[in-house]
């Protein structure tokens, strides 16, 4: 009834999952991550039980692998109708499914990752998913990895009874908001005819509104932008005698505080400005 990736990026700071189904709300169900620990997702017939189980396991040291066993041997059923993915903070992702799940029903795992799902219009989504997964190692962000493979098993049909809901969890050690959390992203599509559409429409904005700012892009606030910048700020009514501190007023009503560097500006919190 779904289908979903877990993967750790290629520098292994960060680990996620993303799932998409015909199931409201899945990502209430299925996802779960852990910085410098792992990720799960548990499907088809979830046993939401494997998700504090699975990232207990994988604390242990134990390998991906392992712990896919260990859950399977530790459910007292349906075992035949689970299906679960796993991968750690290193090594080979690790996937089961079981005899009984719904055709289609499979899925596969390497370094980094594993991808499974059931009900689905052919072996296509998972292989599509790979594909997609495995040709984008060169991009940085693990939620974009993630939601590239799940629009990949989408196009190739998805869920073959249709569409509703779709999720992104990703985590990494200090890189949620303020740098007081490990959740780096957690966004959910409850209901909604183009669910992995609509994910991804949320991560552009995720991105502008929490990601921080790659510091080879800022532009010094300076010279004529110092001035440019400023006036724009009177103008909009955030008037103080340090520049960074009306910018930083301006910012946190227009909630990009985390896109801001002292003595600097985003070209996207520019951009942001100017249309103000």
């Amino acid at each position: 009834m779904t289908f979903s990736i877990v993967g750790r990026s290629a520098d292994g700071a960060a680990l996620g999952v993303a799932v998409a189904s015909k199931f409201l709300g899945v990502g209430a169900a299925v996802p779960a991550a852990l910085a410098d620990v792992g990720a799960v997702a548990t499907q088809s017939y979830a046993n939401l039980a494997y998700r504090p189980q699975g990232l207990a396991l994988l604390s242990s040291g134990v390998t991906a692998e392992f712990t896919v066993k260990a859950l399977i041997a530790g459910d007292d059923g349906p075992v035949g109708h689970r299906q679960v993915g796993v991968v750690g903070a290193g090594g080979d992702g690790a996937t089961f499914t079981g005899d009984d799940c719904h055709p289609w029903a499979g899925g596969t795992a390497g370094d980094g990752y594993a991808i499974q799902g059931n009900m689905l219009a052919g072996a296509a989504v998972v292989t599509d998913m790979e594909t997609a997964w495995l040709g984008s190692s060169a991009e940085p962000r693990l939620a974009s990895r993630l939601v590239a493979a799940l629009r990949a098993g989408d196009e190739a049909g998805g869920d073959r009874r249709g569409r509703q809901s779709a999720a992104l969890l990703v985590v990494a050690k200090g890189l949620g908001y303020g740098g007081t959390s490990d959740v780096l992203v957690d966004l959910r599509v409850d209901d909604h005819p183009d669910p992995v559409g609509e994910l991804e429409r949320l991560l552009t904005m995720h991105t502008l509104y929490f990601e921080r700012p790659e510091p080879s892009t800022l532009l010094p606030l300076s010279g004529e932008l110092g001035t440019e910048v400023s006036r724009r700020l009177t103008e909009l009514g955030h008037v103080d005698v340090d520049l960074d501190d009306a910018l930083a007023s301006w910012a946190g009503v227009e909630n990009l505080e985390m896109r801001l560097v002292p003595g600097a500006i985003d070209p996207l919190v520019l951009a942001h400005l100017r249309k103000a």
